[in-house]
């Protein structure tokens, strides 16, 4: 039998608790205080290199745009192995575009494209009309020219896809201009739904891959490291300020802007026929003012 504590052992074991306690509490502010310093002394370095990123990018000069594209779009031919670019130099930064001067024969239908790759109505006339293009430019009887530009960076989830897919665009032109035709197909066919995160970078550079694209080391690095994204803001603030050369347009005001002969095509996205049918009356309106022996363009049924 133990005896009984006293009540000064009571009152010993009471305070001996209670110190055994303050120093288990001491113990642990010490440790959340410790805690709460590292935890601010990593967020204020976080904080600093943000802000030194973004001070060194805004102090970065903008690189030149892509070759090829000296216009703000690239131009695609009918050439001996299918579809070629007709080649121009860089654009420098802030430097004015120069128009592409077109073929006013009367026999070859010039067609002029403003696009967006989210935008689902381009989308809508891409695949429609994509493969009669193709055909009309392989056989000489048109030529294509391709700006793409990045009004719906705010509609895909916080990633700005459509300004990276014009920068790929973009980076294909400059490196591989012979792909562009296939990679812009590419990325229409399998657009995104707006309002979607989009493709992915790897996602990108697949598509490129399955373009056919050469320097793909150079195009993939391109793609990643956004190389053109500030062409592609002043591409498409030139395109939605500026008046649209060779046409009556004032500026860009939605995607997909088609012209043909400096015409805009306002029919149907959808009936491939409607659109061959207005690529021949305007090249037909070009041979009336430029008389040739040479036929119209025939585009693919």
């Amino acid at each position: 039998m133990q005896p009984r504590p006293t009540r000064n052992d009571r009152r010993e074991a009471a305070r001996e608790k209670a110190k055994v306690l303050r120093e288990g509490q001491k113990k642990r502010e010490r440790r959340n205080k410790a805690l709460i310093q590292g935890g601010v002394i990593l967020a204020v370095i976080a904080i600093g290199a943000l802000i030194f990123g973004l001070i060194i990018d805004g102090q970065r000069p903008a690189g030149p745009g892509p070759r090829n594209m000296a216009s703000d779009g690239i131009v695609l031919v009918g050439g001996e192995s299918g579809i070629a670019a007709v080649e121009t130099p860089a654009l420098e930064p802030k430097a004015t575009p120069t128009p592409t001067v077109p073929d006013d024969s009367g026999t070859v239908a010039n067609i002029v494209m403003y696009i967006d790759y989210l935008c689902p109505f381009c989308g809508q006339f891409e695949k429609t009309n994509s493969e009669s293009i193709r055909t009309m430019i392989e056989s000489g009887a048109a030529t294509l020219e391709v700006h793409p530009i990045a009004i719906l960076t705010n509609k895909s989830a916080g990633t700005r896809y459509s300004a990276r897919a014009a920068n790929a665009s973009a980076c294909v032109a400059n490196s591989s201009p012979e792909s562009f035709f296939d990679f812009n197909a590419l990325l229409f066919e399998n657009q995104p739904d707006e309002g979607s995160t989009g493709f992915t970078n790897d996602e990108i550079k697949a598509l490129a891959q399955e373009a056919g694209v050469s320097s793909r080391s150079t195009i993939d690095k391109c793609i990643d490291d956004e190389q053109f994204k500030a062409w592609v803001g002043d591409a498409t603030n030139r395109a939605l300020t500026s008046k649209v050369p060779n046409s009556d347009l004032e500026s860009i005001t939605g995607t997909p802007t088609v012209l043909v002969n400096g015409n805009q095509y306002k029919g149907s996205l959808e009936d491939p026929a409607e659109f061959q049918l207005f690529v021949l009356q305007a090249a037909g309106q070009s041979f009336e003012s430029n008389p040739t022996p040479t036929p119209t363009p025939t585009p693919a049924s």
